[in-house]
């Protein structure tokens, strides 16, 4: 087609900005809100980039209403902080974590007070690396996925490579990585939205934040805790592929080939 050339260029932009966001506001400047900063323009941009590949508002990533935003997303945001505060529980009982003494228990108004700005920054970079890794090759990218299984494993292969700041750290975080990958990317697939991959991905990240200010833990064995978080990812795999098929919204969208 005509405008093809568009849709890398698009990737290629949306990457940069979310590489950026930890290469240069993490880890150069050491600085959160430039960190941010750059992951928030991230998301804004994909809004222009979705127009200009062809449709209207976030389609171009599956991000539509429907029963993934009124159903998929609070259901998965749910079951996510659940899964996390369980395998956090059973850690601590199998020696994988160790309790934080010198924490003092978190009362309810410290966890109402700081809940907006946590939900607000999981959900920011949660979305980004959805659109980036899910939602772009599951709708912008014009692949015919005719199977599901081959877009759940293709995107979850994309989305350990996207964490490149972290493949340094061996085989079992790319194997952590992967089975994250499993769950959300076939929560698009059996849901049609990328708001059910959001709220499992929002879901867990904003877990890991609640434990550290309701039940802070120290690590105490990497590999089982890591074991834990594949586990309670392949169960929520598991309850998702048992879940109907949604039929995808449909979204309109201008012709790619349209001068």
């Amino acid at each position: 087609m005509e405008h093809r050339w568009r849709v890398p260029l698009a990737f290629v932009i949306l990457w940069l900005l979310y590489q950026a966001a930890e290469g240069v506001g993490a880890r150069w400047l050491h600085s959160y809100p430039v960190q941010a900063g750059l992951m928030s323009a991230c998301v804004v941009l994909a809004w222009p980039l979705s127009r200009w590949l062809g449709y209207r508002g976030y389609a171009a990533y599956a991000l539509v209403g429907g029963n993934g935003l009124r159903w998929w997303f609070p259901g998965g945001l749910l079951l996510a902080v659940l899964a996390k505060f369980i395998a956090v529980w059973i850690g601590l009982r199998s020696g994988a974590y160790a309790a934080d003494h010198e924490a003092s228990a978190a009362g309810l108004m410290l966890v109402l007070s700081a809940l907006p700005l946590l939900l607000l920054s999981t959900l920011v970079a949660s979305l980004a690396e959805d659109i980036l890794t899910r939602g772009f090759w599951y709708r912008a990218a014009g692949l015919r996925w005719r199977n599901g299984m081959v877009f759940v494993l293709a995107s979850s292969t994309i989305y350990v490579l996207n964490h490149i700041y972290r493949l340094g750290n061996g085989p079992l975080e790319w194997l952590v990585l992967f089975c994250f990958g499993l769950a959300y990317a076939a929560a698009l697939w059996r849901s049609g939205s990328l708001w059910a991959a959001l709220g499992l991905h929002c879901g867990w990240n904003l877990g890991n934040g609640l434990v550290d200010i309701m039940m802070p833990v120290t690590l105490q064995d990497a590999q089982t805790a890591a074991g834990l978080s594949i586990g309670m990812h392949l169960l929520i795999l598991l309850m998702v592929l048992c879940l109907p098929k949604s039929r995808a919204p449909r979204t309109i969208g201008a012709s790619l080939s349209a001068s």
